[in-house]
């Protein structure tokens, strides 16, 4: 499974690469290395069918063809930006080119070593067999009204594949994770998108809401501490959502907490299901990757009314069957830190809290830029639209966030996430999962490249 999801990465940043190279020289003696993955990749390709092929005349006088065609469904689906520009920035690095990559949504923390030993113990206690789907952890649902799967992203996947049929919809507020329009298409359903301002801090607004519910609405999607933006929905808000959900018995929602424990006091995180008459219909999902710094353990879980989870546990039991067992150990002494991960993840939520302070302060003082304070997970989003339009010689005009990217990358050596990719164009994210000292570095590097433009637009 290692190998064939590596290849199937590396053939799609073969392909992406082509799009976001910039002209430096770092980055042209960088493409190089993708060229040359992509002569390999294609030999082995044509190998491969030079191979099918004879073993196909061999049998048959007529020359037989392998229909290639995907399914509409997958063909519907666009390929993860973040994924892209991550591993692209990870090749111009293994290629000598000194990027800094602030594109990835992973802690640059190691697994606290009491999580970790629990999993090393489960190994040498011989815990490595199937386990059931479901199992009590420590939150107010019995065993039956949770599925432990392999990260939320699979437990989101399964929730929208279980209750959405083929021309519902699902409401997503933008800016949005990237997968959530993606997974909507996947189980045939429809993506509505709700624009959201940055001066409102990103958060939805009451009245668009209440006017894109239609009979056909099935799903709206909540993410709070929300990937990209750091928002945090405050309580009396999520209230006045709730009053309009209830409106429409059809409209469930899926409740993305996965950045509950990264919080910035005076911030706090109200759970969706908690509010009145919302347990029924809410599907909470959260995991272990960003809290408790465990990505590559790959753990998540769905909580909610039996009928919904065992819906989403028929799905998994065709697919994954449980997730690891080791990493269920693992997550088993996550949860046992305490309320928030105890002080163990305080630390963590310190740090982030600290990069984040520096890095508001800092695009504070440039000229051209919008930003709102993130009030939890560990991402910027900045406005720099003011810088769209302006022609760079040598580089081309800056269009839009993928193409203030390229410049970015190619000037600064800083990989950042253009923010098209999360359905606010205007917008580019910064993930802060990293030391100080590379944050600081890198805005050197972006505030340098900027210092060589003119906005387009005074701000």
């Amino acid at each position: 499974m290692t190998i064939s999801l590596h290849n199937s990465t590396s053939i799609f940043r073969v392909g992406f690469a082509s799009q976001f190279l910039g002209s430096n020289s770092a980055t042209k003696a960088s493409s190089l290395a993708y060229l040359s993955f992509n002569s390999v990749e294609t030999s082995r390709r044509q190998s491969y069918k030079i191979n099918a092929m004879s073993k196909a005349e061999s049998s048959s006088s007529d020359q037989v063809k392998v229909v290639i065609s995907l399914s509409p469904r997958v063909n519907s689906v666009k390929p993860s930006k973040t994924v892209a520009i991550t591993d692209h920035a990870t090749a111009l690095a293994q290629a000598g080119v000194p990027v800094i990559r602030l594109a990835s949504g992973e802690p640059d923390f190691d697994t606290p070593a009491i999580i970790a030993e629990a999993g090393i113990n489960a190994i040498r206690e011989g815990y490595t067999r199937y386990t059931p789907n479901a199992e009590e952890n420590g939150i107010s649902y019995m065993p039956d009204q949770i599925v432990v799967s392999n990260s939320a992203k699979q437990s989101i996947l399964q929730a929208v594949l279980a209750v959405c049929s083929p021309g519902d919809e699902v409401i997503i507020p933008a800016p949005y994770w990237v997968s959530y329009p993606e997974v909507a298409r996947l189980a045939d359903a429809t993506p509505v998108i709700l624009p959201t301002l940055i001066s409102d801090n990103f958060l939805l607004d009451l009245e668009l809401l209440e006017s894109k519910i239609t009979e056909k609405s099935r799903l709206l999607i909540l993410c709070s501490p929300s990937n990209p933006t750091g928002s945090v929905y405050p309580k009396k808000l999520l209230e006045k959502i709730a009053e309009i959900v209830a409106k429409h018995p059809r409209l469930l929602v899926l409740s993305d907490e996965t950045y509950e424990h990264i919080i910035y006091a005076p911030a706090t995180h109200t759970s969706f299901a908690s509010l009145p008459g919302m347990w029924e219909r809410t599907l909470t999902v959260n995991g272990f990757s960003k809290a408790f710094a465990m990505t590559g353990w790959r753990l998540g879980y769905i909580a909610g009314s039996k009928h919904f989870v065992a819906a989403c546990n028929k799905i998994q039991s065709q697919s994954t069957s449980g997730a690891s067992s080791i990493a269920q150990k693992a997550g088993v002494a996550a949860l046992g830190l305490g309320y928030a991960g105890g002080e163990v993840i305080s630390t963590m939520v310190k740090a982030f809290r600290e990069r984040r302070d520096f890095l508001v302060k800092s695009f504070g003082e440039l000229e051209g830029l919008k930003l709102s304070e993130p009030q939890g997970a560990f991402y910027l989003f900045i406005d720099f639209s003011s810088y769209y339009g302006i022609e760079v010689k040598g580089f081309g005009k800056i269009e839009n966030s993928e193409s203030l990217c390229r410049y970015f990358l190619d000037n600064a050596q800083v990989a950042l996430v253009p923010g098209d990719a999360f359905g606010d164009d205007s917008c580019i994210r910064i993930s802060y999962a990293a030391s100080l000292t590379t944050l600081q570095s890198a805005f050197e590097r972006i505030k340098k490249a900027l210092i060589s433009l003119r906005p387009a637009v005074s701000v």
